[in-house]
């Protein structure tokens, strides 16, 4: 039967554990979901719109705004976090209202939640595509999840300077100045940046406030607490890793011992944010993970 193709539209998915996810659909506004894709620290989903629209024609793809970031309202409550089983539990959440087996990726942060949910619910899950997710050496992982390193990890410069991260704008061009070609968003495309401040910002007192609270993306830096390698043994289906060639967050070789599932590449001249600026082998890569499974673009509901 012919699939609905919508351009965009915003959805808030309720949740069997309470509260609700907004998703910015993209495609396909009927049957099960292809792709679901989460985003990294102190971002949105919007600000990924300018990547995942181009693949979007025959398929249905849900880019979700994680607890504390971009509409979703959930609570965000920083103090006493030590890993990101919240968002984990939240993605598994999200996986109990679709149909389906979903493709799951993610950037940096998303990267690493997608993969921790994969492990809890493998048979919901047809693959995973990993932008430079935070996965650290075995070692530095194992001593992240150490009693007390959560607080020793707040004095990681990552942190601090998140904790002081201007949250107050008087107005959206005063914003997109503060921002332009500045820090992590060097390089980055007009339209990628006005994607990220579409939802990145909410009104607040006359003028406009981050929509992710600097306490809130500095707790996502320190809460290390989680275990991405054995989430990657436990899940054994297709992961497709694509690591940063300056920068990299992430850890996992070409060919990681005893995971013969796992697929690593480094991107050559890519720097951690590859989905901001190199895009097409981001979507070649996407489109390798849809592909294999049968969920290639064809304008059917599936």
């Amino acid at each position: 039967m012919p699939g609905v193709t919508s351009a965009e539209r915003r959805l808030s998915v309720p949740l069997a554990t309470g509260g609700a996810l907004s998703v910015l659909e993209l495609g396909r506004v009927e049957g099960p979901v292809d792709l679901i894709f989460l985003h990294a620290n102190g971002f949105n989903a919007t600000t990924y719109r300018p990547l995942l629209a181009p693949l979007a024609e025959g398929r249905r793809i849900w880019a979700v705004d994680q607890r504390g970031h971009g509409l979703t309202d959930l609570p965000a409550e920083p103090s006493g976090r030590r890993g990101w089983h919240d968002l984990r539990d939240d993605l598994l959440a999200l996986l109990d209202q679709t149909e389906g087996r979903p493709v799951l990726a993610g950037h940096s942060m998303g990267g690493t939640v997608s993969l921790l949910a994969a492990a809890r619910r493998p048979e919901r899950v047809r693959g995973l595509v990993l932008l430079d997710p935070v996965i650290w050496l075995p070692l530095t992982t194992l001593a992240f999840n150490l009693p007390g390193m959560s607080r020793m990890a707040g004095r990681i410069p990552l942190v601090r300077n998140a904790r002081k991260r201007r949250a107050d704008f008087p107005d959206l061009e005063a914003a997109r100045k503060a921002y332009r070609g500045r820090g992590a968003f060097a390089g980055w495309p007009d339209a990628v940046l006005d994607a990220f401040l579409e939802t990145g910002l909410k009104p607040s007192d006359g003028g406009l406030t981050l929509a992710c609270p600097p306490a809130w993306e500095a707790s996502g830096y320190a809460a290390q607490a989680h275990n991405p390698w054995g989430a990657m043994a436990r899940y054994r289906g297709p992961v497709r890793i694509l690591r940063a060639a300056t920068g990299s967050t992430c850890h996992v070789p070409d060919r990681p011992p005893g995971l013969a599932h796992v697929r690593s590449r480094r991107v050559p001249g890519a720097t951690h944010f590859l989905p901001m600026l190199s895009p097409d082998a981001v979507r070649e890569t996407l489109v390798e993970q849809l592909d294999a499974d049968g969920v290639a673009s064809t304008g059917s509901a599936r």
